[in-house]
């Protein structure tokens, strides 16, 4: 396995990816554009798996300068069950952690059971304390 930073070069086989996901959502955001411009914002702390030159994995990671986030984590159905997840977090928060970033968030869709059991596996814990509120500012129900 072939870990690297991901880049706008990997964004056609990282779509094909997420939409073979359960649990990853795609949004206006994730167009080429918005990828590109999130790598370009947050370098080298999103990475890739490539098997055999061919993309198996993706995380996605990000900060505001106080608090990281990471989106987008998918593994190929066909290369579950090999680590690849918990080693593509691993090096996420590692790079996170190098930029100064302590602690890190990350949203999950309700009904994603499976990735609620996964973060949980890795000590990450689920808030209680606090709702997720978003405002649209361009009226796109896929913002």
């Amino acid at each position: 396995m072939h870990y690297r930073p991901m880049t706008i070069d990997d964004y056609d086989a990282a779509v094909a990816l997420w939409q073979q996901t359960p649990g990853v959502r795609l949004r206006d955001a994730d167009s080429r554009e918005g990828i590109d411009r999130y790598l370009r914002r947050n370098p080298g702390l999103s990475v890739v798996a490539e098997a055999e030159g061919r993309l198996v994995g993706t995380i996605m990671g990000g900060h505001d300068g106080h608090r990281g986030f990471v989106q987008h984590l998918a593994v190929a159905s066909s290369h579950r069950r090999l680590d690849i997840g918990t080693r593509l977090v691993r090096r996420c928060l590692e790079a996170l952690e190098r930029e100064g970033i302590q602690k890190t968030h990350l949203m999950l869709l309700a009904d994603n059971e499976t990735g609620k059991q996964f973060w949980t596996r890795l000590g990450w814990e689920p808030r209680h304390d606090i709702a997720l509120y978003s405002f649209i500012l361009n009226g796109s129900p896929n913002a």
